[in-house]
């Protein structure tokens, strides 16, 4: 049953709702699949959508979770922002705050791609020398393939340059999401498709680890029967990381 809206709820409210659903014992599982717990408090998925569900959009109160620093928190913030409202200041302010690969992902996917700055900033940040910075330009980049049906394949054919150029960073939040961009764009029509597999061919010529890596991993889905069966008879693919 989706819980109703409140809202009158506090920060303090929506923090003890998030707390009342922690489980510490889910940390060390998060820990192993890289995830900061740094001030993680152990809360599901379903439980922190749950608590946005509950609280409605408020962006405002987006904020002042944000500035909480707790990493549940923070995805939140990102669940109960308000797209229109957000800035191009606020996305980069929260973009230097990443310090996990799932915080970064789910602000991309959730409120960031639903930004009329996301293609520029997608752009801007995929020269930032800051790790998850840089991060965050491919996840968005893969975010706006899934999520924006109606761009025309040009809008996407201006990121598979840099993607290019960020297939030679070797760290590995960087690298895997420089992959998940390249295999999302490859998948949204046959044009696209072959357009990401010459790329991915070009990548496998850089002499690096991280690009040979990429581009081995993301031929794969490219050219593999699925994806070239789904574009052959739908001409879009469904959502798929």
């Amino acid at each position: 049953m989706t819980p109703a809206r409140d809202s009158s709820m506090r920060l303090d409210d929506v923090v003890d709702a998030l707390r009342e659903r922690a489980d510490p014992s889910r940390l060390d599982g998060m820990a192993r699949y890289g995830i900061d717990t740094s001030r993680a408090l152990g809360v599901s998925m379903p439980g922190i959508r749950a608590v946005a569900r509950s609280v409605g959009p408020r962006h405002a109160l987006a904020q002042r979770l944000w500035a909480t620093e707790i990493h549940e928190a923070r995805i939140l913030a990102s669940m109960v922002d308000e797209p229109d409202r957000v800035t191009p200041p606020q996305m980069d302010r929260w973009a230097r705050n990443f310090t996990s690969w799932d915080v970064c992902d789910q602000v991309c996917s959730n409120l960031f791609v639903r930004t009329p700055h996301a293609y520029a900033k997608a752009t801007e940040w995929s020269s930032s020398r800051a790790e998850f910075v840089k991060r965050a330009a491919f996840s968005l980049m893969a975010s706006l393939a899934v999520h924006d049906k109606d761009a025309d394949d040009d809008a996407f054919g201006v990121f598979l340059p840099l993607i290019v150029e960020g297939a030679n960073d070797e760290r590995n939040f960087v690298k895997k999401s420089v992959n998940w961009a390249l295999r999302q764009i490859g998948k949204r029509d046959r044009r696209l498709n072959a357009s990401a597999i010459a790329t991915a061919e070009e990548i496998r010529a850089l002499d690096s680890r991280a690009a040979r890596w990429i581009a081995a991993d993301s031929l794969r889905e490219l050219r593999s029967d699925a994806v070239q069966a789904r574009l052959g008879s739908t001409g879009r693919t469904k959502k798929a990381r």
